[in-house]
């Protein structure tokens, strides 16, 4: 007989063909799908909340409509990159911390852990050795490659 692969609850089982997968260990439980426009504009709403300015002011310092930076915030419009840098801008927040806290929120969401520091073992290989690391005798070929190439 052949087997096939089947996903249950994130392990991939190898099944006989014909096999009947038991239907109490299917999940059951559906899981939102984070939606990247609604907690980008979540977070800007926050931002903007926590410095006690309003959607008029916002909008002006960002050169954008009023009615559209209101729609950004409920998630309701996708923003261009370019109009997400006017509004950080707008707002005195760098766009990468912006980033990074829609990053959080999701991996919060999906259930992802993701670590505030750089791993020791990745840190000595990159690091410069005035900060203590050891540079590697051998550089990988992909990294010697990119050091030529600027």
């Amino acid at each position: 007989m052949m087997k096939h692969p089947v996903t249950i609850n994130g392990i991939t089982r190898w099944l006989e063909t014909g096999e009947n997968v038991p239907t109490d260990s299917l999940e059951t439980k559906e899981h939102a799908v984070p939606v990247l426009r609604q907690e980008i504009g979540d977070v800007l709403r926050d931002v903007r909340q926590r410095q006690r300015r309003t959607l008029r002011e916002v909008s002006h310092h960002a050169r954008v409509s009023l009615g559209y930076l209101s729609e950004v915030e409920r998630g309701q419009k996708e923003a261009s990159s370019e109009l997400l840098s006017s509004i950080c801008s707008a707002l005195n927040v760098p766009m990468s911390l912006m980033l990074r806290e829609v990053s959080d929120r999701i991996a919060l969401q999906e259930g992802v852990h993701i670590p505030d520091t750089v791993p020791v073992d990745l840190e000595s290989r990159f690091a410069p050795e005035e900060f203590g690391a050891r540079i590697p005798d051998e550089v990988p070929d992909d990294f010697g490659q990119l050091a030529g190439s600027h």
